[in-house]
């Protein structure tokens, strides 16, 4: 086992910009499309089928990812995560660039998806890397809409005015659970973390046309059954963002998610969680060196690196100044005592 880094995943989008493939210092023969092409999703750890990360580094160099975790589950995954989802990464992570506004969407439970489409639902949380003045987002309802309001809604085009607007700024952080309205906007470059799934319902597109020039298909009738129209007074995720410490942005029952900000090294002993870890790097070149094996990547600012759960005790060594890392990674050592918690309850009541 060793830390292992990707081949460019780029996505071309109707919305999308040119951020990402200079951030990356890509070359028009590495991103794979001319310098025109609007790119607005680096899918940076995939193992969704129709577009897998590819290995760039090792002796699995060339390999993707979804075969090492197919030939060694447990090494790769981690017991936890292998028993509850089985031989598949259970997360998908992308960088994104909106150049212009995405499209009003949700996405469904892992109920409906499973009964509509045979897939994971998707819930995903957002971190925003960089935002120029006065960019926002839309996440969750302002007012309370009934379904027939939220219809008529769609219809003459005026949903925008039911969504709570939020400027944005970097460091912000959103948690967005499978059922909420929500939409990235032009002027942001932002990390997601999400389940990994490929289902979105598209609400409202604003009349364009998509990539191939004619408009992009709606599914109006599938977002109305997903769609949670419960109004929140705060969308946004309130996180300590201290320096030199592991700050926790997100604990959720899909995902857990940690910002790290270092000028120094420091020791990252994640073995008891029993899961991978995905870092993504969002600021400064790193050096990732695992305590086991003394194995080193040095992970570049714009990529990320999937470090097996066998491995996950090692230190992070900024290669300048400082480096800024978002760690993603499914938190099965609490899930354990909560189980154990719930058996002893159950064992005592008998």
């Amino acid at each position: 086992m060793y830390p292992l880094l990707f081949k460019p995943n780029l996505h071309p989008v109707v919305w999308g910009g040119k951020r990402l493939t200079k951030w990356k210092e890509l070359s028009e023969n590495e991103a794979g499309f001319s310098p025109d092409t609007p790119i607005g999703e680096s899918w940076e750890v995939s193992c969704v089928p129709s577009s897998l990360s590819v290995i760039s580094n090792g002796r699995w160099k060339g390999k993707t990812l979804a075969e090492i975790i197919e030939k060694f589950p447990e090494a790769t995954l981690g017991a936890g995560v292998l028993e509850r989802y089985g031989k598949t990464l259970p997360l998908l992570v992308k960088f994104i660039d909106a150049e212009n506004d995405l499209s009003i969407q949700v996405h469904p439970d892992d109920e409906m998806a499973k009964a509509e489409h045979g897939k994971n639902g998707k819930t995903e949380m957002w971190y925003i890397i960089d935002a120029k003045p006065g960019a926002f987002l839309y996440a969750g309802f302002k007012r309370k809409l009934s379904p027939e309001e939220y219809r008529s809604m769609v219809a003459d085009g005026t949903i925008c005015d039911a969504l709570a607007r939020h400027e944005v700024r970097k460091g912000d952080v959103f948690y967005l659970p499978a059922g909420r309205v929500h939409a990235i906007c032009s002027g942001i470059l932002l990390a997601e973390v999400q389940q990994s799934s490929d289902v979105t319902y598209r609400i409202f597109d604003y009349n364009r046309p998509g990539m191939d020039g004619k408009p992009r298909e709606l599914h109006t009738d599938l977002a109305s059954r997903a769609l949670d129209f419960e109004v929140l007074d705060e969308y946004r995720t309130v996180y300590t963002d201290d320096s030199q410490r592991a700050n926790h942005c997100i604990d959720s029952p899909f995902f857990n998610v940690r910002v790290v900000e270092i000028d120094a090294p420091f020791h990252r002993n994640l073995l008891k969680y029993d899961s991978f870890i995905i870092t993504m790097c969002l600021k400064g070149d790193c050096l990732i060196k695992i305590r086991s094996t003394r194995q080193g990547v040095v992970l570049r600012e714009g990529y990320s690196c999937f470090i097996p759960a066998s491995i996950a005790d090692y230190d992070v060594i900024p290669v300048n100044e400082s480096t800024r890392l978002l760690d993603a990674f499914i938190d099965n050592k609490n899930r354990s005592i909560l189980s154990m918690a719930t058996r002893f309850l159950h064992f005592s009541d008998r």
